[in-house]
């Protein structure tokens, strides 16, 4: 299986993805997955689009000039949105060879670099960043501590990490019923299944054997301290009453989050 031939020099340097990706799960690109996939983002009241996505982007630090490394970038919205923001450059990773795809068709600009790269794989980057974000893709990375090291050497000093991923109480589930109800069907409370174990969990969605890999929220803190970032925020965004009259689809969350976003800084 060959690379994407995108745009794959980085200062220079041709980034050579042979193996790499073979040796990863690339589900986005099983066409079955891809399209279930897309038919829920296009759902505008979509949880990601209602809370994960603002609480992303109300995390991250001014754009203007800013150097930006996207972890799992997708089709390119997000990179796009960057540099609509005033980011002088942005460089989006991702193993799907058909998400990119879509990204140098939809959301092509300039100032956006594409690879074709697993997050498995960064230190095959040379260059440094203000800023790396990752939009939930961070649960599919097995070794979160080589992730978090390497997202620390690829940072400027006092450099920015905001990710989103899977909430834990999300995470750790992987099979039987999701939700505990009452004789007419309704949530009491969701179910959690092994939390204090972390590790790799197989679910269905959309297709069955979906790897991700669970972290309780202690491993997921100790884990960027010990790795030298500063912890600013934390947020498991959840709906307020206003936002329950206009989307009360989403009442669930008050059970659970579905989402945990976090902002970190690299310390000198």
């Amino acid at each position: 299986r060959s690379c994407v031939r995108f745009r794959y020099l980085v200062e220079s340097k041709k980034i050579n993805c042979m193996g790499n990706l073979m040796s990863q799960q690339n589900i986005y690109d099983n066409s079955t997955f891809l399209e279930g996939y897309q038919k829920l983002r296009k759902n505008q009241n979509n949880a990601n689009n209602v809370f994960e996505g603002p609480v992303l982007f109300s995390l991250l630090p001014d754009l203007k000039d800013k150097t930006v490394l996207d972890l799992g970038c997708g089709v390119g919205g997000h990179c796009l949105e960057f540099v609509n923001g005033g980011a002088k450059k942005v460089v989006g990773i991702d193993i799907s060879k058909k998400m990119l795809e879509v990204a140098e068709k939809e959301n092509h600009h300039s100032k956006i670099t594409y690879l074709n790269l697993p997050m498995e794989s960064l230190s095959q980057i040379s260059e440094k960043f203000d800023l790396v974000v990752s939009s939930l893709a961070i649960h599919y990375v097995k070794d979160f501590e080589k992730l978090v090291s390497d997202v620390f050497n690829l940072l400027n000093d006092d450099g920015i990490f905001v990710f989103s991923q899977e909430h834990p109480f999300n995470t750790c589930f992987s099979g039987g019923e999701r939700w505990t109800k009452d004789e007419k069907g309704n949530k009491l409370f969701a179910n959690i299944s092994n939390y204090s174990t972390d590790g790799l969990r197989e679910s269905s969605w959309f297709v069955d054997g979906v790897k991700k890999y669970h972290r309780t929220f202690s491993s997921i803190v100790n884990t960027l301290v010990l790795k030298g970032f500063v912890i600013e925020k934390f947020v498991e965004p959840i709906p307020t009453e206003q936002m329950l009259e206009k989307y009360p689809e989403h009442k669930d969350l008050l059970h659970k989050p579905d989402f945990l976003v976090v902002r970190a800084k690299k310390t000198n």
